[in-house]
């Protein structure tokens, strides 16, 4: 049995049915005899560029374990499959069993609005600050003048 990392770009329509979609797609897995370790639903994120005028894609990430051959089928219905926009299917010597760099960068994301929110200050202490700043240079062109 090999260890794969398959990571998948699916169409963005998708977000809201992924888990049917997982689904099918863990039925379609077990019949070629792979088996899922692990799955990071990642979500919808921006593509580096349009695929088939999709300008976002949901990202998946499975750690599977199968045979070699039905690597080959994976590939084949992988490549068939309407609702996948891109795949990239690697043979690893050990699964990773922790969160992939894009699932921490998606969390922290998630965390950042709600961050900011809280560190912003208030709009009366805001117009304040913008008073006091605009004084020193009305104090500049007035010296400047004389």
């Amino acid at each position: 049995m090999n260890n794969y990392e398959l990571t998948l770009i699916l169409n963005p329509d998708l977000s809201s049915k992924f888990d049917d979609f997982e689904s099918k797609f863990d039925k379609t897995l077990s019949d070629i005899g792979f088996e899922v370790k692990r799955l990071e639903n990642i979500g919808r994120r921006q593509l580096a560029y349009s695929i088939l005028n999709h300008n976002k894609g949901h990202y998946a990430i499975y750690q599977l374990q199968g045979p070699a051959e039905g690597a080959l089928e994976l590939e084949s219905k992988l490549k068939y499959d309407t609702s996948v926009i891109r795949h990239l299917l690697l043979k690893v010597d050990i699964l990773s069993l922790e969160d992939s760099l894009l699932m921490i960068e998606a969390q922290e994301a998630k965390k950042t609005p709600q961050e900011e929110i809280k560190v912003t200050p208030p709009k009366a202490k805001l117009s304040e600050e913008v008073k006091s700043e605009e004084t020193p240079a009305e104090e500049q062109k007035t010296t400047e003048s004389e």
